[in-house]
């Protein structure tokens, strides 16, 4: 995949997140009759997102490859009180508390260098696995809140497919979603809003969100004409308590054949 071709697709799914988040559900039951039962997440798929997928990182480089220095907070829209968090970070002092994993929690794992594989845990449920700190995420279809319990660094996930008005009705059936043809970016994404998390780190250099922070992101996969497959995945972060407007990253894998160079690690706080 060259990079005119993937600034394109990037460009393009980006009109096409803004069209999900500006209007998401506009006109799915116009013009039908009554609806019949719903849909499992795994029936309802509007594309394949399992499989093995290998971080490529294209942007950020000296945010994601390596540890940043302390007080190195460029193009993150922090507020004093975040700055004043970010300058007392002392990764021996999470060490100590056993908190390593502050930087791997749901609004910064997926930025972080490795491979991610992606399975269905059950038709209602998308498990997301990292290697880099040994994360599970798991995506809840048909859920709307948390469960009891504490917070914790991956929180709760509501995911749901998000297809245009006109790609309603052709999903996947039986067989999962339709395949891809060379060169077409699919109109789906998969929304997954996460909430209930424990206090982390957007970078390991001690940028932090809160509690109150919510994640919301959107995977799309591509096709390209070279037959490699791209999965994009777009990352909004809202937190009033440490950032003055949302964060919002972009960060793209290419599909693996298989589990080459998956390898585990636990987390990091250097």
């Amino acid at each position: 995949m060259n990079l005119k071709s993937l600034r394109g697709s990037v460009l393009l799914l980006a009109a096409l997140t803004l069209l999900f988040i500006a209007a998401p559900t506009r006109g799915l039951a116009q013009g039908r009759g009554p609806a019949g039962p719903p849909r499992s997440g795994k029936a309802g798929a509007a594309e394949d997102l399992t499989g093995y997928w290998v971080s490529v990182v294209t942007e950020d480089w000296r945010f994601r490859m390596v540890t940043p220095p302390k007080g190195d907070y460029s193009s993150l829209p922090l507020n004093a009180e975040a700055r004043k968090v970010a300058d007392a970070w002392d990764p021996a002092k999470d060490e100590a508390s056993g908190e390593q994993c502050k930087a791997y929690g749901a609004a910064a794992v997926m930025r972080q260098p490795g491979r991610v594989h992606i399975t269905w845990q059950d038709d209602n449920t998308l498990k997301v696995e990292t290697d880099a700190g040994t994360q599970t995420r798991i995506f809840h279809f048909g859920a709307s809140q948390p469960g009891a319990g504490q917070p914790d660094w991956q929180g709760y996930s509501v995911a749901q497919w998000e297809v245009p008005e006109a790609g309603r009705g052709g999903g996947g059936g039986a067989n999962g979603p339709p395949a891809l043809k060379e060169g077409e970016i699919k109109g789906g994404s998969l929304k997954v809003v996460t909430t209930h998390l424990r206090p982390g780190y957007l970078r390991k250099n001690g940028v932090p969100y809160s509690g109150n922070a919510v994640v919301t992101e959107y995977y799309s996969r591509t096709m390209e004409p070279n037959s490699d497959s791209w999965l994009i995945v777009t990352t909004i972060v809202e937190d009033p308590q440490y950032l003055n407007q949302p964060f919002i990253t972009s960060t793209h894998f290419k599909k693996q054949a298989d589990a080459s160079g998956w390898n585990p690690t636990p987390c990091s706080a250097r």
